[in-house]
Order: structure tokens, then sequence, then C-alpha cells
């Protein structure tokens, strides 16, 4: 890996997504919105307002994979479609250079919009939980970086935007079924329970409720390293896939 050819490209993907004032809507707003949209929904009563603060804490680990799944995907087929990742290849650059690089350009958007969510819940929406403000940013960036991951994998098997698109709900939609928010995951059948251990946000999840129930400690530590795992084997699998060649 050259860390000059990953630096540079993490600064020219970052440059683009500035640029894209759409982009930068739907990573840093969305989630704002969504949740707000969340809150005066339940917050008529208060054991509704009891239970958002519950969904709240799930939804600080799904939105950020969801968003940073969509973005990132899209982001990477479209330049596999305009050509841009040719020339690149005519360059120094190597595959774990450009992986990296977009890892790292997406990774920095996945704080922020982490940040913004989990400020906009304690101080704008008043969900207090025992969990320390910079704990919930960290697992909703971990996640979010697990978004990032797994759209790059899926852009390095697909051959347009829709196909990335279309991986959603094979590799996202499954870890929204079975991460705890429908029904607790130790309540769930045994094949089910299994999927679910070896889903990525089954962990960001149970970090999150953990953190909101007793604040950091050993079980949330444990769960944000096997999130970081899981990011690591997803780039480190999809840097070897990526084509050099638009199809």
């Amino acid at each position: 890996m050259n860390i000059s050819c990953l630096g540079a490209t993490a600064w020219r993907v970052f440059k683009q997504l500035l640029a894209d004032k759409r982009s930068i809507a739907l990573i840093l707003f969305v989630p704002v919105i969504l949740m707000s949209l969340l809150y005066y929904m339940y917050s008529s009563t208060p054991a509704g307002t009891q239970l958002f603060e519950m969904i709240s804490t799930v939804m600080i680990a799904v939105f950020p994979l969801l968003l940073m799944f969509l973005m990132t995907s899209v982001t990477m087929q479209r330049e596999r479609n305009n050509g841009t990742l040719e020339r690149l290849w005519t360059t120094n650059i190597r595959r774990l250079d450009l992986i990296g690089g977009y890892a790292v350009a997406f990774g920095l958007m996945a704080i922020v919009q982490s940040l913004l969510m989990v400020l906009t819940l304690r101080y704008l929406l008043g969900v207090h939980t025992e969990s320390q403000w910079w704990i919930s940013t960290l697992i909703a960036a971990i996640t979010g970086s697990i978004g990032v991951s797994l759209g790059l994998l899926s852009s390095a098997f697909a051959s347009s935007e829709f196909q990335a698109i279309q991986t959603l709900p094979v590799l996202i939609l499954p870890q929204f079924l079975l991460c705890g928010l429908l029904i607790p995951r130790d309540e769930l059948p045994n094949i089910l329970h299994w999927i679910s251990n070896v889903l990525p946000l089954s962990y960001a999840v149970h970090a999150a409720l953990e953190a909101s129930r007793a604040g950091i400690g050993q079980q949330v530590v444990f769960n944000i390293v096997i999130c970081a795992v899981f990011t690591a084997a997803f780039l480190l699998i999809a840097g070897p896939l990526m084509p050099r060649k638009t199809r």
C-alpha cells in the first residue's frame, strides 16, 4: 500500500463529495430528519417517548450503515462507468490504495454524520441515556464504516449503479431484520440466531444498546472491535476483487 496514493485518492473523493450538495444533504441531514420524524411519531405519550429512546438507540447504528452503503456503492460504480478508474489504473495506484482512499473519505463523512445525529438526539430531541456522546458517535461511525466497506464490496461485483442498489436487499435488509430491533436476538429461532451472529449490524446494535444502559464497558468495547474487524475484512476482500476494466 502506497500512503501517498491512498491520501491523494481520499482527498480527491472527499472534494467530490463536498462539491455534491445532494450527497452532502443525504449523508448529513437525512438521518436527522428521519430521527426527528420518529420522535414526533412517538412523543405524544410517555410510553411512546420511552419506546423512541430504544428505537433511536438502534437507529444510531442502522441509519449510517444504510446511507453510507448506498452512497459508497453508487459513487464507486459511477466512477467505474465514467472510466475514471481505468485512467487511475494507468498510474502507480493499487487496488488497496483505491479502496483505502474511498474508505478514508467516506469514513470521515460517516464521523460527521454520526456526530450530527447524536448531538441532535441529545440536545434537540432530549434523548438522554447512560452512553456518553462520544461513545454513541463512535458506534455510529464504525457502523457507517461497515456500510462503506460493504458498498465497496458490492460495487466490485456490480456492472451498473442499478445492480449496486439491487444488492441492498441481500447485504443490508437481513441485517436490519435480525439485528434485534424487531425481535430480541435471544428470542429468534436457533438458525436465525446463528445467522445474526455473523452479521456486523448485530454487534453494532448490541454495542449501542449496552452503552445506553450502562455506558462504556467491556461488552461495548468488544462489540466495537468486532465491527472494526468486519470493516477491515470487507475492505481486504473488496480490494483484490475490484475490476480494472469497465464491464
